[in-house]
């Protein structure tokens, strides 16, 4: 019969990386609730207006957030999981290099977008006709945080 040693040092070894792996629970990236226009006024408020729109408004839906979502969420899982291997299993430090990045195609979605164009008095106001990018307010104020 076959004789198992080291328990004791797997055992120790599966404790540490629990230990690791649980230092982080939560990820949250994009408008956070502390995000607010010099008015007060929230930015989420705006991005959601801006991602679904305002029919009453006469704001269309520009789907720069649920798009990023669609196209880049299927990466996430395995790219955490190479984080979580490259960062000896700490997933604090796995969590904020994700919600780096997850922040980087945020903004990325943001510059990018192309939609519906924008009414001409808006480009008249603005002198341009870029839509999702007026003071660059929202697109400064995405951001991510570990809890």
């Amino acid at each position: 019969m076959a004789e198992i040693r080291g328990g004791d040092k797997l055992e120790k070894a599966l404790a540490e990386l629990t230990v690791k792996i649980n230092n982080a629970a939560t990820l949250k990236v994009g408008f956070l609730s502390g995000a607010k226009y010099p008015d007060g006024t929230p930015v989420a408020m705006i991005a959601a207006i801006q991602d679904y729109g305002a029919p009453r408004a006469g704001i269309p839906p520009r789907p720069f957030f649920r798009n990023m979502v669609r196209e880049k969420s299927p990466e996430w899982s395995e790219a955490m999981a190479r984080l979580l291997k490259a960062n000896d299993y700490d997933a604090t430090k796995t969590l904020k290099l994700t919600g780096e990045a997850i922040k980087g195609q945020l903004q990325t979605a943001i510059r990018d977008f192309v939609g519906v164009p924008l009414k001409p008095a808006t480009i008249k106001r603005k002198k341009f006709d870029k839509q999702l990018v007026d003071t660059g307010h929202m697109l400064n104020s995405v951001d991510y945080n570990v809890e």
